[in-house]
């Protein structure tokens, strides 16, 4: 636990997979970024999901929440996908349970960050895992997931989302609001047209969840990037200007996909824009 003012933060997995090492940094060329992080004999490089509870005293917050269970055998396969429940097991090592959750906040809609918002019941029925949650999206974010456009089919499974919606306590946000006190969405656009990075702050202290807008403490290179990106002009647009409010104001910086930190302190570095000065495994 780590705190932020009044508010506590923890890090909640939500399951960790192994990902091809190219996609994860796009256009860099593999001898850089294999220094950095070793790929294995298939060239896959660890991948958690670090989401982040927040306690504010009032209200129990979640961000993001992972792959969840539904994946497909053969995609489990694929990506040697951590089998389970990880979600649930790693609330349950905070004492928390699903109807626990008031908050569910996403930074955006793929797979690795909504899938754990549904799930099958007893029945077999597809339901939202939350019982009790608000779930927080970016209004396009959700245009667009929803939309079944062709150029982005398989991006955003449909089952992930749907049944947010049809638990009535779906609600949509534009661009840069409060969510709740202490708790403000970033717009950042890049990784996709409308991802958010999600600013929590109490008490003069503050953190910032970047999610893929940087997703791991690899990323902070201003051209450094991910074939997953839409836009990346806009990643190498946004990306200095919210690590340079990190670093002005000795925020935390939190990463969703940093294989040994969850969240670091930052500096200025002449050579690659911005370097670690403090880490934490996990939060």
């Amino acid at each position: 636990m780590t705190p932020i003012g009044n508010f506590e933060l923890t890090t909640i997995c939500g399951g960790r997979y192994l990902i091809d090492g190219g996609t994860m940094f796009g256009v860099v060329p593999k001898p850089l970024w294999q220094g950095r992080i070793p790929p294995d004999e298939k060239n896959r490089i660890p991948q958690p999901t670090n989401c982040v509870l927040v306690n504010t005293g009032r209200q129990m917050v979640l961000i993001d929440s992972g792959y969840g269970t539904k994946l497909p055998e053969k995609q489990m396969r694929i990506l040697v996908a951590q089998d389970g429940d990880p979600l649930a097991a790693s609330l349950h090592a905070e004492g928390l349970d699903f109807d626990a959750i008031d908050v569910v906040i996403l930074s955006h809609l793929h797979f690795d960050h909504a899938g754990g918002c549904s799930r099958y019941d007893a029945s077999g029925k597809l339901v939202a895992t939350f019982p009790n949650a608000e779930f927080i999206v970016q209004r396009r974010e959700w245009i667009t997931a929803t939309a079944h456009l062709p150029e982005l089919r398989g991006v955003y499974p449909q089952e992930n989302l749907l049944p947010m919606q049809e638990s009535g306590r779906l609600r949509m946000i534009d661009g840069d609001v409060e969510i709740i006190p202490g708790i403000h969405s970033i717009l950042t656009g890049g990784h996709t047209q409308w991802h958010q990075a999600i600013m929590i702050e109490n008490q003069g202290q503050a953190a910032i969840y970047l999610a893929d807008l940087c997703p791991t403490t690899h990323h902070l290179p201003t051209l450094w990037g991910m074939s997953y990106d839409v836009d990346m002009l806009q990643i190498r647009r946004k990306k200095p200007e919210v690590l340079g409010r990190i670093v002005d104001n000795n925020w935390l910086a939190l990463f969703d996909h940093d294989p040994e930190f969850a969240a670091a302190r930052l500096q200025p570095d002449d050579r690659r824009n911005f370097a670690v000065t403090e880490t934490f495994p996990r939060l």
